[in-house]
């Protein structure tokens, strides 16, 4: 019996392990235990069975407005910034064949974050925030070209594509903040809580139903393109030689990569690292298989952000710290300990 389940047709053909398919179904159980639990957590405990029953409409009044209202549209937004980020950041380093790439390493969540700070200090009274992951995408492709560029020397080397990352990353962070410090109080301290990394206040009609449609189309997308990364990984001269078109599956990838960072980061702010560690996770369970990689690099990266944003809402009480706080806590020493493990491939 073969270890293989194939998936084929006229448009694209995918390819994964069975036994890997059980860590997927694993990750998916846990993840949506995590929801129900977090949900049922806060400054009042529901139980588990309460949570489920008010989720279906079976659960007492204040149940209903507790977890329906209020907790589980954050739930589900952390859910869906955490994939984002996590698909973002393995298709970032299957393209660029770079175990430091990542939406935050390169600058790319920082510029996505300065197109979202720009649409508040400048339309945010005259046009519909449905328009904001627009703008934080065409800031996060705007941050991708000058990296390319600047980073550009006979090739990309991981380590120069880091440094020249950071430095853009520090850079519009400061155009941020001088945005912050001229416009008026109330924009400022939106734009400082959003620029951490916070799902705070999440609802589902300015948040949960304006990320959903992007991701609900680009997470496919990006899914189906997937086979792709598996042939670039060996190299253009190989990839040319299988017959596949290099550069345009690499521009497609690189586009739908940036489009699910820049979405996230309109709706959940400056959350670091998560395209980092949970790419690198997902390896360690699956393998550099993309068609494996992917689901379960989204089921991580969901994972991580439940959780950081649990211990963000309920460590300090009656305090609501950024989740951004604690992803970079977590993320700074493992980026440390990756730039040490590949310091020699400047």
């Amino acid at each position: 019996m073969s270890k293989f389940i194939s998936l084929r047709s006229d448009k694209f053909s995918y390819l994964f392990e069975k036994k890997h398919g059980w860590v997927t179904l694993a990750l998916l159980a846990a993840t949506i235990l995590i929801m129900i639990i977090s949900t049922g957590i806060g400054s009042q405990y529901i139980s588990p069975i309460n949570v489920i029953r008010a989720v279906f409409g079976h659960g007492s009044a204040m149940n209903d407005v507790i977890v329906n209202q209020l907790r589980l549209p954050r739930i589900v937004i952390a859910v869906l910034i955490g994939a984002s980020l996590a698909v973002a950041g393995a298709v970032l380093q299957g393209i660029v064949r770079n175990p430091l790439a990542s939406p935050d390493v390169t600058g790319i969540t920082e510029g996505a974050s300065l197109g979202a700070v720009l649409f508040m200090f400048l339309f945010s009274d005259s046009v519909s925030i449905h328009w904001m992951p627009l703008m934080s995408i065409a800031c996060a492709f705007g941050v991708t070209f000058l990296l390319y560029i600047l980073a550009w020397k006979q090739g990309v080397s991981p380590l120069r594509l880091v440094l020249i990352g950071t430095g853009l990353s520090a850079a519009f962070k400061s155009v941020s903040y001088m945005l912050i410090i001229s416009g008026p109080l109330i924009l400022a301290s939106k734009s400082l809580t959003f620029m951490t990394g916070s799902i705070y206040g999440a609802s589902w009609n300015n948040d949960v139903l304006n990320l959903l449609p992007w991701v609900g189309v680009l997470l496919p997308l990006t899914w189906l393109q997937a086979r792709h990364v598996n042939v670039l990984a060996l190299g253009d001269e190989v990839a040319t030689g299988t017959g596949a078109r290099v550069q345009r599956h690499r521009l497609i990838l690189l586009l739908l990569s940036v489009a699910l960072a820049g979405a996230a980061v309109a709706i959940g702010g400056a959350v670091t690292f998560i395209g980092l560690m949970a790419p690198h996770m997902a390896r360690k369970l699956v393998g550099p298989s993309f068609g494996n990689l992917l689901p379960v690099s989204a089921l991580i990266g969901a994972i991580l952000l439940l959780i950081a944003d649990l211990i963000a809402r309920t460590a300090f009480l009656p305090l609501d710290v950024p989740a951004g706080v604690f992803t970079a806590a977590i993320g700074a020493p493992f980026f440390l300990y990756m730039l040490y493990r590949y310091r020699n491939q400047a």
